[in-house]
């Protein structure tokens, strides 16, 4: 702020010694004319006048003429006067259009996030002209503007991607010390996992009405609720139970894998962080405790909504007994060698009725070549826990 009123300041200054010289030069001329009885300074009978008061009248008649208001007590007698005047003019307007457009980029630069967003609501309602939008859907996407970014824009990825690592978790540690205060997840949490989840967090909103997960969807994201209260619908529309700041919701099917098992919908305009299940997962294998109490609490919710809390054991044991998974899949596997055989079988039985030995004795030297040998001592082996 203080350098734009410095530039306010040598603008006025300049302005001021445009017109010092002017009036001088109003003065110097008719001076070096030995001043005629037709230039103004005979005319307002200052040859003998105190220097400051010679000065003044100079100074008066020029700005007079810069600011375009007259000529001073008299207008240009003489042809030296006049030339005098329009150069004075010339000047002064000159002057006058510095002014204006210094002083118009400075007023922009006083509030440019301001205009910005003026320039992307007005690209917005052009968008939305042109593409003929409802007029409820135009009024839905104008308070979306006006509730997020409240009158100013900022492309706020472009300025934190320009900062260094540690400078930029700073302040998205600060920009997100309210949600952190009033989420009690990360009250007792460590505070590695919390600036961690922070730094990876997304900034939403939501409008009243809005679906923000829909039962049976995929999950890739969860949500911490920083503003506004959401209500979470069962499948026969009925509201299990509503959340408001501080609470998180979408984390059950990110620690199960499984489908949304309820819709979330936004009761009041909602301010929300979203964290990608990419870095949900990344984050809670660095910091296993924290899942064993996400998976717990996801348990008590998924009770109180009436589903089976049983899904979060059952994760629990996959993750735990990966040797029985990997029995699993082997004998997958060798089933579906096993039916491939047999289609390779009945291949060459059609093979024998229909061609001569000749010409499918060599497929069948290649089927035999290809088909996978049993390895029986490092298939039971697996089975009694030995490594093979």
């Amino acid at each position: 702020m203080a350098s734009v009123f410095m530039r306010i300041f040598n603008l006025i200054c300049m302005m001021l010694l445009i017109g010092h010289w002017s009036g001088c030069l109003q003065f110097l001329v008719p001076m070096l004319q030995g001043f005629p009885s037709n230039s103004w300074v005979s005319i307002n009978e200052l040859q003998e006048s105190y220097w400051l008061e010679q000065y003044s009248w100079a100074l008066f008649k020029a700005m007079s003429h810069m600011l375009c208001i007259g000529y001073g007590r008299f207008p240009p007698q003489s042809l030296t006067d006049m030339w005098l005047t329009m150069l004075s003019m010339i000047s002064g307007a000159t002057c006058y259009a510095l002014f204006l457009g210094h002083a118009t980029n400075l007023i922009q630069s006083l509030d440019s996030s301001r205009r910005q967003y003026r320039e992307k609501v007005k690209q917005v309602e052009e968008y939305m002209a042109y593409r003929k939008l409802p007029r409820d859907m135009r009024q839905r996407i104008t308070e979306y503007f006006e509730h997020r970014y409240q009158g100013k824009f900022f492309d706020e990825e472009l300025i934190l991607g320009e900062l260094s690592e540690k400078l930029r978790e700073d302040v998205i540690n600060y920009n997100c010390r309210s949600l952190v205060a009033s989420v009690p997840f990360f009250a007792n949490a460590d505070s590695n996992f919390v600036s961690d989840v922070v730094t990876k967090l997304k900034y939403e909103v939501f409008q009243p009405g809005d679906i923000i997960i829909k039962e049976g969807t995929i999950g890739t994201k969860m949500y911490f609720i920083q503003e506004g209260v959401v209500d979470i619908v069962m499948a026969n529309g009925e509201v299990a139970t509503s959340l408001s700041d501080g609470s998180y919701f979408g984390e059950i099917c990110l620690l199960t894998n499984a489908r949304r098992v309820a819709s979330v919908r936004a009761e009041t305009y909602c301010n929300l962080f979203s964290l990608s299940v990419d870095h949900f997962n990344c984050v809670l294998d660095q910091y296993p405790l924290m899942r064993k109490t996400m998976e717990t609490v996801a348990a008590e919710r998924l009770n109180k909504i009436g589903k089976n809390p049983n899904i979060m054991h059952q994760k629990d044991e996959q993750l735990s007994n990966p040797e029985s998974n990997t029995i699993t899949a082997v004998v997958n596997a060798l089933a579906a060698e096993a039916d491939d055989c047999k289609d390779d079988d009945m291949d060459l039985k059609e093979n024998l009725l229909h061609g001569s030995e000749s010409s499918i004795a060599e497929p069948v030297q290649t089927i035999r070549e290809g088909l996978p040998r049993p390895r029986s001592g490092e298939f039971r082996a697996l089975f009694e826990g030995n490594t093979p």
